[in-house]
């Protein structure tokens, strides 16, 4: 579907809306680290559907149709983006106090900008979340490495981003950099005000049910789903039930009023 182009800051941000049934509520999705606009194919209208909440979707800077990276991803790339770009888009669009739905590194990113004071959010949907780096990620990502070299999954990626060499290695040599291996931000997590879903595949290859137990530990209110028959994309090995569980937990969140869009 067509995309719009948001600018700030020299930048240029692909993002689109999906209209839900006015309920009052906005949600606003975050991809996973080789995601975009166009990798969520029809799960946001799915979403909007299920939820009748108004949905953002927006590729990150070095993704879909954004603009490029300018320089390698730094160990504290996703405290940036919650903590920095999140926040600017959401005050361009003109969204105040959504329900952040992200996946893996979105998910990582939404609970990271939950924890900060300013945050205004209503509540966290968390697939696939990331809160510490487990051997089992680093081993999956050198073999996503490896199948990025030697099988089809460039092809295959480069019907969603405009420069998918800088989109992937961005991603992959940041995960696979030694001094990545000490990221966590599990001692940020008891600082968020607002209620969690986290959601994980019993069968996830890039984490272990101990991602989502460390949100338990530090949130003790978090809800916890745990899908059988699933791996690391919750929305597309089980999306009935995430669906059925987005749906309820949307529900039970104070959200405020849809504002104006200028």
């Amino acid at each position: 579907m067509q995309s719009d182009q948001l600018s700030f800051d020299g930048r240029r941000i692909e993002y689109r809306f999906v209209e839900g049934v006015a309920n009052g509520a906005d949600l606003v999705m975050l991809h996973e680290g080789l995601g975009s606009v166009s990798m969520w194919r029809e799960f946001p209208e799915q979403l909007a559907r299920a939820t009748g909440c108004r949905t953002l979707v927006y590729s990150r800077r070095g993704y879909g149709r954004s603009s490029p990276l300018d320089a390698p991803r730094r160990v504290d790339y996703m405290h940036e983006e919650a903590r920095h770009c999140l926040p600017a888009i959401l005050v361009r669009l003109g969204v105040r106090r959504p329900v952040l739905l992200g996946h893996s590194d979105g998910a990582s990113i939404a609970l990271i900008h939950a924890a900060s004071p300013e945050s205004d959010v209503a509540g966290v949907i968390a697939l696939a979340p990331h809160v510490k780096v487990e051997d089992l990620t680093v081993r999956s990502i050198g073999a996503a490495k490896a199948a990025y070299m030697d099988s089809d999954l460039r092809l295959r990626l480069s019907r969603h981003h405009a420069d998918v060499d800088a989109a992937f290695w961005g991603w992959n040599r940041i995960w696979l950099d030694p001094a990545f291996r000490s990221w966590n931000i599990e001692a940020l997590l008891s600082s968020i005000r607002c209620p969690i879903l986290a959601i994980q595949g019993k069968d996830d290859e890039y984490g272990t049910m101990e991602q989502i137990a460390s949100i338990a530990r530090a949130a003790p209110d978090a809800r916890l789903l745990a899908l059988p028959a699933c791996r690391h994309s919750p929305h597309r090995d089980q999306p009935e039930a995430v669906l059925a569980a987005a749906r309820e937990f949307v529900a039970g969140v104070a959200v405020g009023p849809t504002p104006f869009i200028p």
